[in-house]
């Protein structure tokens, strides 16, 4: 091995997908090689662009999508430079120089600074409003811009516009997609899949006006609308500018390394400086430039190969295919679908079912294929397009796909099983089949988690999920079955959720070490995320004789107050069911002048919430709620959060039932409660539902002849309406279904599971069998929450304010030294 001291130095400029696969692939290669440092312009480790649209959807987290966390770096000996940009590369001294002005030696050099947004040079490009849609920069810019403004508009129709679109209108705005041209997507679809994808958007609710030319935006201080060229106007909150991306090689050329569109490389990624590599968007081989991550990884793959001194692999260009990441919509195009004199069309198109096929052949060749709404048969399309292969044979059926060929084309087999070991299954990350059934036969793989973790197939955009898991399932065949449905509670352990609730009852464990050790967990003592997992699990089953570990909780329930960005917190007395009196309200006014609490507000859950708390000031804060008779109102916990009532047949004309009693009555006697996540009801007077119950995780609405019971409802990032559970004539029924209903989701529920997402997984008509027709059941579930509130309802301010529990969390730092 050589030593530190006398490795070669590489720097990677650019902290990107196709710049750390490199990295990934060259540390396979030759781990000993280089003293690895990487210049990263933005303040993360190295993340997943191609799931932005996702996490802009609310379908996944910034955490979701990383790739490679700060600790990968320091794991593997890598410097990361994070934060940093690197403004000037000195060939003559084999130095990069930083914004900073600090030089830092490289023997080799690794560009890989992708590209830049295309921004439109429109009269108001420069307006605040208007952004692209290239990093988690912008993507945080317009999850703002969806909470604080109604109207968006999207310029540009093709794959990163409408994605954009579709999570903008996941996050609650009005959008328009404005395109040049007549079709979307006009550079991977044809008219008719255009259309059929524009269709199936409008559905959503998305608006488009095409063929249109922006003329200019509009606006003083803000963006306020959009001028066309036939003179219209839109307004717009918010811009969009989706039209394209540019390589960015600035930097190499300033460097006078030769650049046309790009930078331009060799087949070993070679730029005219044999010592200075570049991979990614921002290069261009052959005249050609890529913008999909499939070619920057076969390019990554050759670089790291001819770093690591391996041999001379070399990259000879890339046919790429395309998938749409909007949920729901199954979109497939690959090659080239232009008409021409020497090609011939085969279509298959099914409105009914909103299907969609056209394959273009060439001299016996496929050339091009576009699928919408059944895109299962894709890669095995794209393969033969790849392979060049002569399918005059099955010219016939062959736009019915792999498993309507017979002998023609699969032998009688599953498409999966017909597929060649070379056939690409993960186009991203460059899978092809033969690699996932060897790392599957070889290390015993048995999750669609491991075979991500050992392989990369699906760990990108995803969408060849099912594929890969078609893979597994021939591959293993008969012990398919032995696959454990559910992923483990987290890495320290093979046990899933399920299993460490059934193992805690039947083995009676009683603290977080005794569970560890008893199913053998891989760290000592747990992580984030199955420490406060287990500490639930623990209280919700032996409640009275488990004690809670303060440490084994996130910030929030720890100091029973929710943190805020700037470091202060706020405090969220209880109201119970919306309900408050004057001298309350006075002694919240009070609280608000005696510690200079800067914003009081009225949260969504008819409470009030001070917030701009300092940490040492929360005890003081909460003895004066307390003293006036206000305790926790729990905004903080993973457990019943707030009744939201109407008035009801108390005042109101249309109400039906008392609801604000009701929900008062309700909320006494849930309060405290512990559940897997967080728990919202609602009592709404009348069917006109002004408690918005109908969209809680339980929800009750009254009537004329009694109550009915819902559940599963969701308002947050996914919005779901919920389902209806029963009907119950008083409210001490209401009351028993409900704490039930409740009681068994606390049973059976995962950690951070919400109720929705618990019945999904469940079945409506499981809950209903076991909570509404089973009355014994039902009856033994209440009388056990019931049982457990015994040990709940204490105040957590009131301990901590006049008793002074955990008053060192509390504490100034300067008060703990002089302790």
């Amino acid at each position: 091995m050589l030593d530190k001291v006398t490795k070669q130095k590489l720097v990677v400029i650019g902290n990107g997908m196709a710049g750390i696969r490199t990295v990934e692939a060259l540390l396979e290669r030759a781990p000993d090689l280089y003293d690895i440092t990487v210049f990263g312009s933005e303040p993360y480790g190295n993340y997943n662009r191609i799931l932005l649209s996702p996490v802009l959807a609310g379908e996944k987290t910034v955490d979701d999508i990383m790739l490679n966390t700060v600790d990968w770096y320091e794991d593997n000996n890598i410097t990361l430079r994070k934060g940093e940009t690197v403004t000037m590369i000195d060939r003559r001294t084999c130095e990069v120089v930083t914004e900073a002005g600090e030089r830092v030696p490289y023997d080799r050099l690794l560009i890989a600074t992708g590209s830049n947004p295309i921004m439109l040079p429109l009269p108001g490009k420069d307006l605040p409003g208007v952004i692209g849609f290239r990093d988690i920069y912008d993507v945080d810019r317009m999850i703002k811009a969806s909470t604080d403004y109604r109207n968006a508009v999207v310029i540009g129709g093709g794959l990163l516009g409408l994605e954009a679109a579709n999570g903008l209108m996941k996050r609650g705005m009005n959008v328009t997609v404005v395109h040049l041209l007549d079709t979307l997507m006009e550079r991977q679809l044809d008219p008719v899949a255009g259309g059929l994808l524009r269709k199936s958007l409008e559905e959503r609710g998305m608006v488009f006006k095409m063929p249109a030319q922006t003329q200019a935006i509009l606006g003083e201080d803000r963006v306020t609308g959009v001028r066309f060229g036939d003179g219209t106007e839109l307004p717009a909150d918010l811009v969009v500018m989706a039209v394209g991306i540019r390589p960015n090689f600035e930097l190499a050329k300033k460097a006078g390394l030769y650049c046309e569109r790009g930078i331009v490389v060799s087949d070993t990624m070679q730029t005219y400086d044999g010592r200075i590599y570049a991979v990614g968007e921002c290069v261009q081989h052959r005249r050609q430039t890529y913008g999909l991550v499939a070619p920057l990884f076969d390019q990554a793959k050759v670089c790291a190969n001819h770093l690591a001194m391996k041999g001379f692999a070399t990259y000879d260009g890339s046919v790429t295919s395309t998938k749409l990441k909007v949920t729901g919509i199954d979109l497939f195009s690959a090659g080239d679908f232009a008409p021409g004199p020497d090609k011939e069309e085969i279509v298959l198109q099914d409105a009914n079912r909103g299907v969609y096929k056209r394959i273009i052949l060439k001299d016996k060749k496929i050339v091009g294929a576009v699928l919408y709404g059944d895109t299962i048969d894709g890669p095995w399309y794209f393969q033969h397009l790849r392979d060049g292969t002569d399918v005059s044979h099955m010219r016939e059926r062959l736009v019915f796909g792999a498993a309507n060929l017979g002998d023609g084309g699969v032998s009688g087999q599953s498409s999966v099983a017909a597929m060649s070991d070379e056939t690409e299954i993960c186009g991203c990350n460059g899978v092809c089949k033969g690699a996932i059934v060897k790392a599957i036969s070889e290390k015993k793989l048995f999750t669609l988690d491991d075979v991500r973790a050992h392989t990369k197939a699906s760990s990108s955009c995803g969408s060849c999920t099912g594929l890969v898991e078609q893979v597994l399932a021939f591959t293993l065949g008969g012990d398919y079955s032995a696959a454990p449905k559910v992923k483990p509670l987290c890495k320290c352990t093979d046990h899933s959720h399920d299993d460490v609730r059934r193992v805690i009852v039947e083995q009676q464990l009683k603290t977080i070490p005794a569970v560890m050790r008893f199913m053998e967990w891989k760290t000592l003592n747990g992580c984030h995320s199955c420490r406060p997992a287990l500490n639930y699990y623990l209280l919700a089953t032996w409640p009275g004789e488990y004690r809670d570990d303060q440490q084994s909780r996130f910030i929030n329930e720890r100091v029973h107050a929710n943190i805020q960005k700037d470091g202060t917190y706020s405090v969220v007395p209880r109201m119970w069911g919306g309900v408050t009196t004057p001298s309350e309200l006075r002694a919240i006014a009070d609280v608000a002048e005696k510690f200079n609490i800067p914003t009081v507000k009225v949260t969504g859950g008819q409470r009030i919430d001070l917030l701009g708390v300092k940490k040492e000031d929360l005890p003081a804060v909460w003895a004066d709620l307390n003293d006036a008779g206000m305790v926790s109102g729990h905004a903080y916990a993973k457990g019943l959060r707030t009744v939201k009532t109407c008035v009801g047949s108390e005042w109101c004309r249309f109400g039906t039932q008392d609801s604000t009693g009701l929900g008062v009555k309700l909320e006494k006697f849930m309060w405290g409660s512990w559940t897997p996540a967080k728990v919202k009801l609602g009592v709404s007077g009348c069917p006109r539902n002004c408690a918005e119950a109908t969209c809680k995780d339980v929800g009750v609405v009254c009537v004329d002849s009694g109550y009915e019971i819902h559940f599963a409802g969701a308002a947050g990032l996914h919005i779901k309406g919920t389902e209806f559970l029963t009907k119950v004539e008083t409210e001490d029924e209401c009351l028993e279904v409900i704490v039930a209903l409740t009681q068994l989701y606390r049973e059976e529920g995962w950690y951070l599971e919400r109720m929705y997402k618990w019945c999904d997984r469940v079945g409506l008509e499981q809950i209903r069998k076991r909570v509404v027709d089973d009355v014994a059941n039902r009856k033994a579930l209440f009388a056990r929450f019931a049982h457990s509130q015994q040990f709940a309802q204490t105040d957590p301010w009131a301990e901590r304010a006049s008793r002074g529990v955990d008053r060192n969390e509390f504490a100034p730092l300067a008060e703990l030294e002089l302790a």
